[in-house]
């Protein structure tokens, strides 16, 4: 089968996509939540008006934390030469704005997953589940595979190494 790659199209190095279980279970939890707040608030007799809106209202905010999962779930990142981005176009980061990688026990990051630290803050962006970034801090991961998080983290710290010198 012919290559059907531009010449000029970054070398692909790792991707990391969402653990199909670990997506559906992220799902039924969710949707679970949201349908249980909707029924307390909605047929609970008794209750304080407050009560039932503020459970109605967290009713219909999981659900729609749910749907923003499911779309950002779909998504696949992919770490090239030059940057990491999802399959929407959105550029996590570039390789030269990253200062460091953690993926350690203790590290703050999203579970099975791995930490970025930037040189400069970038606007605030959150895919539940798979990536979030605030201020110079990105996470990477939350319902992701976690072998394909770690080679991925691997490879991002050996090329961050390799752009500082060391």
């Amino acid at each position: 089968m012919p290559d059907t790659t531009p010449e000029n199209a970054p070398r692909v190095l790792a991707e990391l996509k969402a653990s199909v279980p670990r997506r559906i279970f992220a799902l039924l939890v969710l949707v679970s939540l949201g349908v249980l707040l909707l029924y307390l608030g909605l047929a609970t007799d008794g209750m304080a008006l407050i009560s039932r809106v503020f459970l109605i209202c967290f009713g219909f905010s999981a659900l729609w934390v749910a749907e923003r999962l499911r779309r950002a779930t779909g998504l696949t990142i992919t770490l090239t030469e030059e940057d990491m981005h999802d399959s929407a176009g959105r550029v996590l980061a570039k390789i030269d704005e990253i200062k460091s990688v953690s993926r350690g026990t203790f590290a703050f990051k999203p579970s099975h997953g791995f930490s970025v630290r930037l040189i400069q803050p970038r606007p605030r962006v959150w895919a539940p589940g798979i990536w979030w970034r605030f201020g110079t801090r990105i996470g990477v991961g939350g319902v992701t595979a976690a072998p394909q998080a770690k080679t991925m983290s691997e490879i991002l710290t050996f090329l961050v190494q390799d752009k500082n010198g060391g």
